[in-house]
C-alpha cells in the first residue's frame, strides 16, 4: 500500500446555526482545500459522513457540495453509519488512495439539526440503534449508555463522581477551543446537581446536539512533497462491528467493535498504547470515555471511569485524552464528529492547538463510535 497523508484540515465552530449542512460543509471543504494548498481540480472524490440529511429535506448532499466547490464532476459519496459516519468517510478515502485508486481525496462530514425540536431530534438519533428493539420501544440513546453505566457500575465499583470528573475535565479542554459548542468550566457539584436525564447519567454526562462541518485533504506521500506542506502520517486505519442491539451482546459494559478496531489500526501502525501521545475518543456520554480508554488498551478494566479524577487523562497526564473537549464540550455533529477528531489530532500533531497543545505529541489516536458500538473506526496518526 502506498503512504497516505492528511495534508489539509478545516472545521466550522460547533454549536447552533441558520447556514444549512450544505453551507456549512462547503465552508469546511473549501478552508481545507485552501489549507492543504491542492489544486480542486485534482480532487479524485469526497466522502463524506452525514446521517440527518433528511432532516432538512436533502438527500444526495455530495453533488451539491462539489458543484459549489467548482468541481461537480468529482464524485461524492455519502456515508451513514450513525455517530461513525466521519470515521467511516475518513477510512475510506484512506482506502482509495492507499490502495492506488485516487491520489487526493477530501474526506468530510456534516450535520445540522439545532432546527429541530428534542423529541424530534432524539427520535431521529433513535433511528441508529436497533429501532425494533430499543429506539421504537422508548430506549434512547440517553437510556442504552444509562444501562452500561449500571452494568459498569455493578461490575467495577464506580461512581457518579467519577463520571462526572470526566466531564469536568472536558469542559476544561473545551473552554480553550474556540470552536468548541460548550467553552464552559464546570464542576463535580455542577455536574451532580444537573437534571437526571437516564440514572445515573445526567445532563452534564451527556454532549450536546450540534450543528458543525469538518473536513480533511488526504493525499499520497509524492503530492505531499509536491506541494510543500508539512505531512501527518495515517500510520494505521481499521473499521469494525458489533452486535448491533446493545442486550444481545454478552458485556454491556464493553464495546467489542471498539477492541477490535483499535487492535487492527495499532497493529497496522505498528504501534501499542504506550507509543501513543494523545487520543481523541467517543465520549457521547462520560462512560463512554471510561469504557473507550479499556477496550483501546490503555487502560486495564474498570481503571477508565477514575482515570480523570486521577489526573491519568488531562492534557498534562500520562493519557492525554479529549484535548479538544470531546463530544462532551466540543459538542457533537453526528457525521462531523469523526472527521473533527482528525481536524484536531493534526493540529495538535502540528503544534498548532494553542492553549490546549499537548506537550511532544508525535503520535495520535481517534476512536469514533456509531450507536451504542455497532460501528467503530479507529485511526492512528504521526508524524
Amino acid at each position: 500500500m502506498r503512504k497516505v497523508c492528511v495534508i489539509g484540515a478545516a472545521s466550522t465552530k460547533y454549536g447552533r446555526f441558520d447556514l444549512t449542512a450544505r453551507e456549512l460543509l462547503s465552508d469546511a471543504c473549501s478552508a481545507a482545500l485552501k489549507d492543504s494548498r491542492v489544486d480542486p481540480k485534482r480532487i479524485d472524490g469526497n466522502f463524506i459522513g452525514n446521517a440527518f440529511s433528511i432532516a432538512e429535506k436533502q438527500g444526495h448532499l455530495g453533488p451539491l457540495v462539489m458543484t459549489t466547490l467548482g468541481i461537480p464532476e468529482a464524485p461524492a459519496y455519502t456515508i451513514e453509519t450513525a455517530c461513525a459516519s466521519g470515521g467511516s468517510a475518513f477510512r475510506e478515502a484512506y482506502v482509495n488512495i492507499a490502495g492506488g485508486f485516487a491520489d487526493v481525496m477530501l474526506a468530510s462530514g456534516v450535520e445540522r439539526v439545532s432546527q429541530l425540536d428534542t423529541i424530534t431530534a432524539t427520535s431521529y438519533f433513535a433511528y441508529g440503534s436497533d429501532y425494533t428493539y430499543e429506539g421504537g420501544n422508548g430506549c434512547s440513546f440517553p437510556g442504552l449508555y444509562a444501562a452500561m453505566a449500571r452494568t459498569y457500575f455493578q461490575k467495577f465499583g464506580a461512581t457518579e463522581e467519577d463520571l462526572a470528573a470526566i466531564a469536568v475535565k472536558n469542559h476544561e479542554n473545551g473552554a480553550l477551543n474556540p470552536k468548541a459548542h460548550i467553552q464552559k468550566r464546570i464542576t463535580v457539584e455542577d455536574v451532580m446537581k444537573s437534571m437526571m436525564v437516564a440514572s445515573p447519567l445526567k445532563l452534564y454526562d451527556a454532549c450536546p446536539f450540534s450543528d458543525g462541518a469538518a473536513a480533511v485533504v488526504l493525499a499520497t506521500e509524492e503530492v505531499a512533497k509536491q506541494l510543500g506542506v508539512e505531512p501527518v502520517y495515517v500510520m494505521g486505519s481499521a473499521r469494525a462491528g458489533s452486535i448491533a442491539a446493545l442486550h444481545e451482546r454478552a458485556d454491556m459494559a464493553s464495546i467489542p467493535s471498539t477492541t477490535i478496531a483499535g487492535e487492527k489500526a495499532m497493529k497496522q501502525a505498528k504501534v501499542t498504547p504506550k507509543d501513543v501521545n494523545l487520543l481523541e475518543v467517543h465520549d457521547c456520554f462520560t462512560i463512554a470515555e471510561a469504557m473507550a480508554l479499556e477496550d483501546l488498551g490503555f487502560l486495564k478494566r474498570g481503571e477508565g471511569a477514575k482515570a480523570a479524577a486521577q489526573g491519568i487523562t488531562r492534557r498534562d497526564g500520562r493519557i492525554p485524552t479529549n484535548a479538544s473537549g470531546g463530544l462532551k464540550a466540543k459538542g457533537h455533529p453526528v457525521g462531523a464528529t469523526g472527521i473533527g477528531q482528525i481536524v484536531e489530532l493534526r493540529e495538535q500533531l502540528l503544534g498548532k492547538a494553542g492553549a490546549r497543545q499537548v506537550k511532544n505529541a508525535r503520535v495520535a489516536l481517534a476512536h469514533n463510535v456509531g450507536a451504542t458500538g455497532g460501528s467503530c473506526a479507529v485511526h492512528v496518526l504521526g508524524v
